[in-house]
C-alpha cells in the first residue's frame, strides 16, 4: 500500500534553478540526474587548475616570508603549520568564517581545531602529497584575514 500512495505523490522542487517535477520513484532518479548535469557542471574542481607541489626553488621564494611570519615545518610530513591567538571566541570563529569562504572558493580546505580563542593550523595539498602554491595563497590570506582582528 505505501508503494502505491508514494508513487501517486506528486513532487515538485527547484534545483540549480531548474524547477522539475516528479511522482513517487522516479523523483529520485530525476533530482539525481539534475544534481549531476546541471549543479555540478561548473563546479570548482572543474574549473581549479590543479597546481604541482612546489619545487625547492619554488620552496625557497614563497615559503620564507611565511616561515619569517610565524608558521612552521610540520615534522615527518610536507605541511606548513601555525597558531593563531584571538581576543576570545567571537573573534577566532569569525577569523575561520572568513577563511571557510575563501577555502571554499579555493576548493582547498585547511585542517584546523579550534578551542575557545586558539585557531591552531595545517596546511598540505592532499592531491601532490605535500606543500602547493595553493597552501601558499591560503597562508597569505589567513595571514592577512587574522590582522583584521586585535589580540
Amino acid at each position: 500500500m505505501s508503494t502505491i500512495v508514494a508513487r501517486m505523490v506528486s513532487v515538485r522542487s527547484t534545483i540549480g534553478g531548474a524547477s522539475i517535477t516528479a511522482k513517487g520513484n522516479d523523483f529520485h532518479h530525476r533530482i539525481k540526474s539534475c544534481r549531476s548535469s546541471s549543479l555540478h557542471a561548473g563546479s570548482t574542481k572543474e574549473k581549479r587548475k590543479m597546481s604541482g607541489k612546489l619545487t625547492t626553488e619554488e620552496r625557497a621564494q614563497v615559503l620564507d616570508p611565511l616561515l619569517k611570519n610565524g608558521w612552521s615545518m610540520v615534522d615527518n610530513r610536507d605541511a606548513i603549520y601555525k597558531e593563531y591567538l584571538f581576543k576570545n571566541f567571537n573573534q577566532a570563529f569569525g577569523f575561520m568564517s572568513r577563511v571557510a569562504l575563501m577555502a571554499e572558493k579555493m576548493d582547498h580546505h585547511p585542517e584546523w581545531f579550534n578551542v575557545y580563542n586558539k585557531v591552531q593550523v595545517t596546511l598540505a595539498s592532499h592531491d601532490v602529497s605535500g606543500l602547493s602554491s595553493r597552501d601558499v595563497k591560503l597562508a597569505t590570506f589567513m595571514d592577512q584575514a587574522s590582522s583584521g582582528f586585535s589580540k
